[in-house]
């Protein structure tokens, strides 16, 4: 199959679980949205920021960072220089072997200010965000049970409002930063839909299912399989021993919105065997 062919089986592949009607968020979007994020990616350089970090009961989901780590490591393979952009206390959790830019809990005016200041200063050849809170229309951020969180989260948005790189943004549910792309139809969810946008938007079941499309992608272009080196119970084991939680069970466990690792193994072998094909 050609690249837009791969792009669209992947596509498929991300949601056929459904469980929280991102087929629908699929329809809404330009088919070969995978394919169009990866060549925003492709052969890149320079710093990529890679937001991530959903805050729940004091801590962080599981969903989001492992994503975010295994497109952290595929990027400095791929030669650029990335950086997770996450609050306290994923942030702290994980410096000991990433780069990290700390986001803070302003209010919405200085949260403005100070990402214009980061973006001055890191110049990103892109931006990515990977399960990260949305503001709502009303400027608030809340979770999937409607409970307002904004609080307990450091804003991201702005870091692709404003930025002048390509920006790709990923969810699975509705309330993440990049839904407001399809905001109509995340509209009709169950949900408070975010309402900030993107250059490219990507759904999948899992948010971290979708990171690991892109490095398909990306590896499939340089004949290197960088799938194959990604163990998603590795990144759970890492992250549960600093106290991450599922975001659906609210628990200190080695699963991903409910799901155990093995489900995300089978994705990236199904990805895997689509590169071969």
């Amino acid at each position: 199959m050609n690249d837009y062919e791969l792009s669209l089986a992947i596509e498929a592949a991300l949601v056929a679980r459904n469980p929280r009607h991102m087929q629908k968020a699929r329809a809404a979007l330009e088919p070969g949205y995978f394919l169009r994020a990866a060549e925003l990616l492709r052969d890149i350089q320079g710093t990529v920021l890679i937001g991530t970090g959903f805050p729940v009961v004091g801590t962080f989901e599981t969903d989001g960072p492992v994503g975010a780590i295994a497109l952290y490591e595929a990027l400095e393979t791929l030669g650029a220089s990335p950086i997770i952009a996450c609050a306290a206390p994923l942030s702290q959790c994980i410096d000991d072997k990433h780069r990290v830019l700390n986001l803070e809990t302003w209010d919405i005016p200085s949260a403005r200010e100070k990402t214009r200041a980061h973006l001055a200063e890191l110049c990103p050849s892109a931006v990515i965000s990977i399960e990260r809170p949305g503001l709502a229309a009303d400027e608030r951020y809340y979770n999937m049970r409607g409970e307002d969180i904004s609080e307990h989260t450091a804003c991201f948005d702005h870091y692709l409002t404003l930025a002048e790189c390509p920006t790709i943004a990923i969810g699975d549910g509705g309330n993440e930063i990049g839904m407001g792309k399809i905001h109509d139809t995340i509209s009709q969810l169950d949900i408070k839909p975010a309402m900030t946008s993107c250059d490219e938007l990507l759904v999948a079941d899992v948010s971290n299912w979708a990171a690991y499309g892109l490095i398909a992608l990306l590896g499939h272009w340089r004949g290197i399989d960088l799938l194959a080196d990604i163990a998603p119970l590795n990144i759970l084991h890492y992250l549960s021993q600093r106290g991450s939680v599922d975001g659906v069970t609210r628990e200190n466990t080695l699963t991903e919105d409910g799901l155990p690792a093995s489900e995300g193994a089978a994705v990236i072998e199904e990805l895997r065997q689509l590169c071969r094909n």
